[in-house]
């Protein structure tokens, strides 16, 4: 692959994974994090490290950002020393965070004004799937730019999937994966202390359906928490996924689907985000076997 000069911004536990694989690839990478010692593994790797957004990005040909919500998003963007305003013309901002579908159609919007481009490039996979290079990534976007980001992204996962032009689309589609996700565990939440409550082994019940039925890697890798009951450690914080349900619901009364299982998710979610429980996200499913009394 040609080495390209790359910027990345947001390196918690995600976008660290991501940016030492950039690395790897032999990229020329400056990194950026607001609390700045984040990227000091990143700096014995190589990376030059940035003390604003702007600095970050300036002479870079692709940018990544990995932040924990729209205002974040929107900061790196648009704010003080914000990255828009010294984005090399013709460079592609590829939008990794999850964001509301609007946000990215804006700032594309934005970027295009300034000579640049936003590709939504949202992705699947927890920390340890992201240092492995593991990831999956759906991409939307302007066509061009699209193309020319590509290549990068085939350091970061195992595969890249195309959802067109609208910078909004990828974004969707992550919200629906992180929903379904979200559906699975509470499925095995409830399945499991049924059985549980009826005199199984909850344990034995999640082999059986994980090697038979729901031979899956979500149905093996989040049942295993949810039939042990042990939430860690932590691949996204309760908070996190919490707002990534709100913005299904958003998403859903704009375009009027009914979606009572997102609610049920947000609703368990908040609960165990008011109860301060510092588990992974799937902790959530302790909701069910706590109103069953166990």
């Amino acid at each position: 692959m040609t080495p390209h000069n790359v910027a990345f911004l947001g390196l918690g536990n995600m976008g660290e994974a991501m940016a030492e694989n950039l690395l790897k690839a032999g990229h020329r990478l400056t990194v950026y994090n607001r609390t700045a010692s984040k990227a000091a593994g990143l700096k014995k790797l190589g990376a030059t490290v940035a003390t604003t957004p702007a600095e970050a990005v300036a002479g870079a040909a692709f940018v990544f950002t990995m932040v924990t919500d729209d205002d974040a998003l929107q900061e790196l963007c648009l704010g003080p020393d914000g990255l828009l305003p010294a984005l090399p013309a013709g460079a592609v901002h590829a939008s990794c965070s999850t964001v509301a579908p609007d946000t990215n159609r804006r700032l594309a919007e934005v970027h295009a004004r300034h000579g640049s481009a936003l590709v939504a490039t949202p992705v699947f996979g927890k920390p340890d799937v992201a240092a492995a290079a593991k990831l999956w990534l759906a991409v939307s976007g302007e066509a061009a730019a699209r193309r020319k980001v590509t290549p990068l992204l085939k350091a970061l996962g195992q595969g890249v999937h195309d959802f067109g032009d609208d910078p909004g689309a990828a974004s969707t589609v992550k919200l629906c994966g992180n929903f379904m996700l979200g559906a699975a565990i509470e499925a095995m939440a409830e399945a499991f202390t049924l059985a549980q409550k009826s005199g199984l082994d909850r344990q034995q019940v999640y082999e059986f359906f994980t090697s038979t039925l729901f031979n899956t890697p979500i149905h093996k890798g989040y049942g295993k928490l949810v039939a042990e009951r042990h939430y860690q450690p932590v691949g996204a914080a309760p908070a996190i996924i919490r707002k990534d349900m709100r913005l299904v619901l958003d998403e859903s009364r704009t375009h009027l689907v009914p979606m009572p299982f997102a609610n049920i998710l947000h609703d368990h979610l908040s609960t165990t985000v008011a109860k301060g429980e510092k588990v992974d996200w799937a902790g959530f499913a302790e909701r069910i076997t706590d109103g069953a009394g166990l």
